[in-house]
């Protein structure tokens, strides 16, 4: 997810509409503060409706939790995990060495 400030706004609109194009969502703030998100328009938009399109893309950006992505989308934990899978977005996702971190706190 990228950011811009509304005061760069200008110079950077074709990087705006790069990541759009590219699937990714945008962020452009003012003096720090969040004034709107930009989203891009496809197929998952129209198909899965606002929240859960939002809910899904930060989710997969990494932006949100699981169950923070879950309460945008307005669904439980089960039902999110559905669309995720239909999406194929992955619900786990270890860091790297994260496997070899629990193993050795197992012995």
């Amino acid at each position: 997810m990228q950011t811009f400030s509304i005061r760069d706004l200008w110079k950077h609109t074709g990087d705006l509409v790069r990541e759009a194009k590219s699937g990714r969502l945008s962020v452009v703030t003012k003096d720090g503060e969040l004034i709107f998100l930009a989203i891009p328009f496809d197929e998952s938009l129209l198909l899965g409706g606002l929240a859960t399109t939002l809910a899904t893309r930060l989710f997969d950006e990494e932006a949100i939790s699981f169950g923070q992505a879950a309460k945008v989308a307005g669904m439980d934990a089960a039902e999110f995990m559905e669309i995720l899978n239909r999406l194929k977005i992955p619900v786990a996702r270890p860091r790297r060495g994260e496997l070899e971190e629990e193993l050795e706190t197992f012995g």
